[in-house]
């Protein structure tokens, strides 16, 4: 059975109303479900980062935006910007709308087309006065059937349209009504069990006993890895091609922002730090290809830019003891082999994404296999997770 969670307070995830006060500034967290993301909000986003903190925006392991450095009375500006270019739909649930889905789902041929189920889903969320009550930290995968996103350990989840509960499968289909049902089970037992737990495997016997509320039994917990999308160039089910490209440490300038939006009016931001560029012309795709690698954006599967992630360490961070992402540049500019590169058609790994972290919180650690750099004060902990 598990053991029961012994929180004592709520998290702390910052949004994009509920700012986190950060050694740099004010740092929201913009969420995205789905990972959707116009040029036109890209743009938004872009613009307010520049006018009121750090210009670069930072992409997330769930697949949101982040806005750094924010200056006095900027956040207030900022979540009326936000509000204005839709990204802000409810000021009380904006903390849990955290919704990753397959990002090549109803692209390329492998699996069903997934942006109403999400549509619908946050929609019903939004509406669903209770659910403000989730932990920041509680995370909803909808994965096509794939397998890429159930492995990034979703409190609920569908697979395929089969309901899981911490990655235990349970007999149920259904959509976004289902996982309402199986969020609302979550906030029932964890007040049952007198818990502030924030996951729903934390607690105690989580998975068997919210599914015993929907009316249904858990089986054993899938064990899958997460399969990040592959960089590159996709050839959809259309004739098009959708362009994968990797934003070097997860940080996104305003020219990589603008070299985005100049290839494609839409554009998934995945939990891998990448960017998917949708339904660009074939014969244009080369030259698109060329234009974000001037930027400095990667679509290339054999850089090692593909797979090298870092905290935000120093000067962002008051509890990192290094500044990591100045140190994993340096790392990758001596030729130090960190990369994750992919076989082609299948996204899997030949060699783990390695993560740089400043403390021993290990923020925006990968999920699944890695490598880690831990800054101790005196040089970089390697070890494999």
């Amino acid at each position: 059975m598990q053991a029961a969670s012994r929180r004592d307070a709520p998290d702390r995830c910052p949004g994009a109303v509920q700012v986190h006060a950060a050694a740099d500034g004010g740092l929201a967290r913009v969420r995205l479900p789905g990972g959707r993301l116009t040029a036109a909000q890209l743009g938004v986003l872009r613009s307010a980062a520049a006018a009121l903190g750090d210009p670069v925006l930072e992409l997330t392991s769930r697949g949101n935006v982040q806005v750094r450095a924010l200056r006095e009375g900027a956040p207030q500006r900022l979540a009326a910007l936000l509000h204005e270019a839709g990204l802000l739909p409810s000021e009380t649930h904006e903390r849990v709308r955290n919704i990753v889905a397959s990002p090549l789902g109803g692209l390329d041929g492998a699996g069903a087309d997934l942006r109403e189920l999400v549509r619908e889903f946050d929609a019903a969320l939004c509406a669903t006065p209770e659910l403000a009550g989730l932990p920041g930290r509680f995370l909803v995968t909808i994965d096509d059937g794939r397998g890429d996103v159930t492995g990034l350990g979703g409190d609920v989840g569908l697979h395929g349209g089969r309901l899981l509960l911490a990655q235990a499968p349970t007999p149920l289909r259904g959509g976004a009504g289902l996982l309402v049902k199986a969020a609302l089970a979550f906030l029932a037992e964890r007040a049952g069990q007198g818990s502030a737990a924030w996951r729903l495997a934390e607690l105690d016997g989580g998975p068997a006993r919210v599914a015993a509320r929907l009316g249904t039994e858990a089986g054993p917990r899938r064990a899958d890895p997460p399969r990040p999308t592959p960089v590159g160039l996709i050839r959809q089910a259309d004739g098009t091609a959708a362009i994968v490209v990797v934003a070097p440490l997860g940080l996104l300038t305003p020219d990589q922002a603008e070299a985005l939006a100049g290839v494609a009016n839409e554009m998934i931001v995945t939990p891998w730090r990448t960017v998917v560029l949708p339904h660009v012309p074939m014969d244009e795709a080369d030259l698109a290809v060329e234009r974000l690698a001037a930027a400095g954006l990667v679509a290339d599967p054999a850089s090692p830019w593909a797979g090298v992630t870092a905290c935000a360490g120093r000067p962002g961070c008051a509890k990192a003891l290094a500044d990591v992402r100045a140190d994993a540049r340096a790392a990758v500019a001596a030729g130090f082999t960190t990369g994750f590169t992919t076989r082609a058609g299948d996204g899997a790994p030949e060699a783990p994404p390695v993560h740089w972290v400043g403390c021993e919180r290990r923020c925006g650690a990968p999920r699944g296999r890695h490598v880690e750099m831990l800054a101790t004060g005196s040089g970089y902990r390697r070890a494999e997770r």
